[in-house]
């Protein structure tokens, strides 16, 4: 049953996502109007607006237009209520539950805005790091360092990043790793380690397709591998955290 609430919960709130990744970049209002047919305008009717099942039961269509809607919105309502349910079965505590629900729901939008539109929005990060330093504070105030140091801690390491490939790697990327210091306390190097290994395998892998010369001059952005390394961290943090503390014992 809870599980089942959580993929609803986290369906739901990818439906807004898919409002916030399309209209937040354009500087458009995430209130008014409602959801709309982009082409021909129409209201969307609540009973087409159910999350995944509304898209499957039009068959990828507008209602009034017939125009094809982006497979896009039901794959991020989907990946939201995965990811939800993902952090209720790997984590246990309230705090370890309610920071991974918060960076859950911060993660689909910046990955999607960045690989889309290369920006990192301020205006998702702020609210983060303040709703993540509250629930720190509120549910386990002894672990509130350690939030703060990974933070500053992870923020500073790809800060250097940034001052050596500066054309790699923008101050959005920084900001995002201070963050995700702030949610995933030490776990954030996992994250930070399982992003460049993530950047480097995505970046062989273009080069081998399109050549070298080609290749070094692709812009990818660093937010997606960013967010890749903080599910991973998510799922298995502890545990490589753990192991690794162990093996140099």
């Amino acid at each position: 049953m809870l599980i089942a609430f959580t993929l609803i919960c986290g369906l739901t709130i990818g439906s807004f996502l898919n409002v916030v990744v399309y209209r937040l970049p354009r500087h458009e209002s995430l209130a008014t109007p409602g959801s709309h047919c982009p082409n021909c305008g129409t209201p969307v009717k609540p009973y087409d607006n159910v999350p995944v099942l509304s898209w499957l039961l039009l068959r990828g269509r507008c209602r009034s237009c017939a125009v094809p809607i982006s497979l896009r919105y039901p794959a991020v309502e989907l990946l939201t209520g995965l990811l939800a349910v993902t952090v209720v079965v790997a984590k246990h505590s309230t705090l370890e539950i309610a920071l991974g629900l918060v960076l859950a729901v911060m993660l689909v939008p910046v990955a999607l805005i960045d690989l889309e539109h290369r920006i990192i929005p301020n205006v998702i990060l702020a609210p983060a790091a303040v709703a993540a330093i509250a629930i720190g504070a509120l549910t386990r105030p002894s672990g509130l360092p350690e939030q703060l140091i990974a933070g500053a801690a992870a923020g500073a390491f790809l800060f250097i990043f940034a001052l050596a490939y500066p054309k790699g790697m923008g101050m959005g990327d920084v900001k995002l790793a201070a963050v995700l210091g702030l949610f995933l306390g030490r776990d954030v190097a996992v994250a930070i380690l399982a992003a460049l290994i993530v950047g480097v395998a995505v970046g062989i892998g273009v080069i081998a397709r399109v050549g070298a010369e080609q290749g070094r001059k692709t812009a990818i952005p660093f937010g997606p591998f960013l967010a890749i390394g903080a599910v991973i961290a998510i799922v298995a943090g502890p545990d490589v955290v753990h192991w690794y503390l162990h093996s140099i014992a």
